[in-house]
């Protein structure tokens, strides 16, 4: 078996859905409300179903994508691709001796497991609206529930030495509000970092046709997505996001991923086979509500809808490809005490 099978099998293990270790749990006596700050209740893992698909329960319907088993494993692909993309890196900005991280929408929890085999020292908090991250973990990485939009962080401000996102398009109102928040709680001096693939899609030699199934399914998720207040079409601005914030040494790259294995290169094509796989598996997770809630669609015609899209997407003749936008920046070492942000 390849290195690249193994480590996919690897990070394809489902994380176990009882809550890690570290999650802070409800006090059965409390009477306050159960989903103050981030106590867990048993209510939190009685997941809801929408359409086939299963849903996060604290903050219902806040986030329009699935956490169930196939997702989670979808996710884990993802993550794979984009560290192959960026040539094995999972972060760039220039971390040095941190002491504190805090990963937003952690997901399945993959990215911080692996950073804190990299920075042992450093205490490493991942926060996502599902306890989907595994039990079992290494003892500078917990994980906590929280909503990152709606609430003030429980931490003071100036903690953090880096703050990390990534894949988050769809997941907020507006995506300002988290680096304002992140620029509030990092240290002086200290780094934000968002990882984000454009929705649009891309063709450098005139092979996609503008009716193209793939190309009008992007479009029609972008409009569904304004629609339920969920913009997904965010990385190509996350630079001047950033930079309007207060953020200085502001830096972007842009990576390709193609559709599909078209490329030539060994390595692109690669890439392109694994990029098709992760869009064809995470295709109905990806549409259905945001269809169903925005367009009124029944599960049926969201299923018939994607028969073309996913016939489109593995024709190896049209050459398209999807940019990766990589920002990060520093907050100025001069800025100590600032307001508490509000959301827009």
């Amino acid at each position: 078996m390849s290195a690249e099978a193994n480590q996919l099998k690897r990070l394809s293990r489902s994380p176990s859905s009882k809550p890690a270790s570290s999650f802070i749990e409800a006090d059965s006596h409390d009477s306050g409300n159960e989903e103050d700050g981030l106590s867990l209740t048993s209510s939190m893992y009685n997941f809801p179903m929408e359409n086939g698909r299963r849903y996060h329960r604290y903050r219902e319907g806040a986030y329009v994508y699935p956490n169930d088993e196939p997702e989670l494993e979808r996710l884990n692909l993802q993550h794979f691709i984009l560290q192959q993309a960026f040539g094995g890196r999972s972060y760039f900005a220039p971390l040095r001796n941190p002491k504190r991280m805090l990963d937003i929408g952690t997901g399945t929890g993959v990215w911080p497991l692996e950073m804190a085999e990299e920075f042992p020292d450093c205490e490493i908090i991942g926060t996502d609206l599902s306890p989907i991250q595994p039990q079992m973990v290494a003892e500078n990485v917990h994980f906590f529930i929280d909503d990152a939009a709606e609430e003030d962080w429980l931490y003071p401000p100036n903690h953090f030495d880096y703050i990390h996102t990534r894949a988050m398009a769809g997941s907020f109102e507006d995506f300002r509000h988290i680096i304002r928040q992140a620029f509030f709680y990092l240290k002086p001096g200290a780094w934000l970092e968002s990882q984000e693939i454009m929705s649009k899609v891309y063709c450098d030699d005139g092979t996609m046709p503008d009716t193209w199934p793939f190309v009008t399914w992007s479009r029609d998720l972008d409009d569904a997505a304004i629609r339920n207040d969920r913009p997904i079409r965010i990385a190509n601005k996350l630079k001047r996001w950033y930079e309007e914030a207060g953020f200085v040494d502001v830096h972007e790259e842009v990576f390709k991923v193609a559709a599909n294995p078209w490329p030539k290169d060994e390595h692109m094509k690669r890439l392109g086979r694994l990029s098709m796989r992760n869009i064809l598996e995470g295709l109905q997770g990806l549409s259905m509500a945001t269809f169903h809630r925005a367009l009124g669609w029944t599960k049926e015609e969201v299923e018939v809808y994607l028969v073309e899209v996913r016939k489109a997407l593995q024709d190896r003749s049209v050459h398209a490809y999807h940019k990766i936008f990589v920002v990060w920046g520093r907050k100025p070492e001069d800025v100590v005490s600032q307001p508490r942000p509000k959301p827009s």
